[in-house]
């Protein structure tokens, strides 16, 4: 027990191991007809200089008054009118623009990244609809927006390392602002969602909930199928490296400490949620193994079973059947 638990408090220093991978199954899609609106508000904000302007940009567009600027979070209307019009005239928004052209220019670049995601989805799921996509900049307040029927993203969030301005988060949680995550992350927001993931919300287990996220990343890894694995659950490539290489060693953890089956809230937050490292596992683990564990195990529950197409697999609400069924259980690489 003691020799297993030095070994893991130090995995993470060897990164070598099976690369991770790159590219899974993509079909044929570029003949997919996919109808998406997209419309850019980035100029419209920073062309606001007066309260009138801004009411009626407000009135015009509620979902972005609601939920990309929060209204709810204000007293009244007067407050929260003052405070965008105090935001959204100061020169820093002008920077942001200017930063944001540098960035995505036109925009053609993410608007061509989630068509070729939505042919994807089209291509699993005929009836698809997709959603309409709009871009905007809030002032680092609100990074995206993501349902059914409309995707809004806060681009301002998504410089990168040489922005001006960037959010006010831990740098752990920086990753997931590059500009190459925007639609990464939607995906990952879909691949979650009840639309397309089944879930036992009975089965309150950490391994229901390794299973769930399991599954996302795995739809998300088909809607964009040369993307990273790295990028889709935004660690460095030494982090991954370092996971692949010691899998055995962290599913050897969360056995000796029969995670699996609890339902324990704060074996959910050390294992599962966003953390810097997952010291219950090891100094230099990466926060949400449990997550990245869940898709492994996913993964091999698809190779062993080739006749299930992605579809049927996030329809299987039972976790625990899915688990037995990979008969996961990985081995020293």
């Amino acid at each position: 027990m003691r020799k297993l638990t030095f070994i893991v408090i130090v995995f993470i220093l060897s990164s070598c191991g099976k690369p991770e991978e790159q590219c899974v199954f993509a079909p044929e899609v570029s003949a997919t007809d996919v109808d998406v609106e997209f419309e850019r508000f980035e100029d419209t904000i920073a062309s606001i200089n007066s309260k009138k302007d801004l009411l009626a940009f407000l009135t015009r567009e509620p979902v972005f008054r609601d939920e990309m600027f929060r209204r709810s979070e204000y007293p009244n209307d007067s407050v929260f009118v003052n405070e965008m019009f105090k935001r959204l005239t100061h020169p820093a928004i002008d920077t942001l623009l200017t930063e944001t052209k540098r960035v995505f220019g036109d925009g053609s670049g993410v608007q061509d990244e989630f068509r070729k995601a939505f042919a994807h989805i089209k291509y699993y799921y005929p009836d698809f609809v997709p959603p309409k996509v709009k871009t905007v900049i809030t002032g680092l307040d609100t990074d995206l927006y993501v349902t059914d029927s409309l995707i809004i993203v806060g681009l301002d969030f998504f410089l990168g390392e040489d922005a001006t301005y960037r959010p006010k988060t831990y740098d752990y949680l920086m990753r997931r602002y590059d500009p190459h995550d925007i639609v990464p992350s939607c995906m990952l927001i879909y691949g979650i969602s009840p639309r397309f993931n089944k879930t036992d919300l009975k089965d309150r287990t950490v391994l229901a909930d390794m299973v769930a996220y399991g599954k996302s990343f795995y739809f998300a890894k088909h809607m964009l199928p040369c993307t990273p694995d790295s990028v889709l659950i935004w660690y460095t490539p030494e982090e991954i490296g370092g996971a692949n290489h010691n899998e055995d060693l962290i599913w050897a953890r969360f056995v000796q400490d029969k995670v699996l089956f609890s339902t324990n809230a704060m074996d959910k937050k050390n294992y599962l949620g966003d953390r810097p490292v997952t010291t219950q596992v090891g100094e230099k683990c990466p926060g949400r193994i449990g997550q990245w564990v869940g898709w492994q195990i996913v993964k091999e529950y698809m190779n062993n079973h080739p006749g299930i197409n992605l579809p049927q697999l996030m329809e299987m609400a039972d976790a625990q059947r899915l688990f037995k069924d990979s008969n996961y259980k990985p081995q020293n690489r």
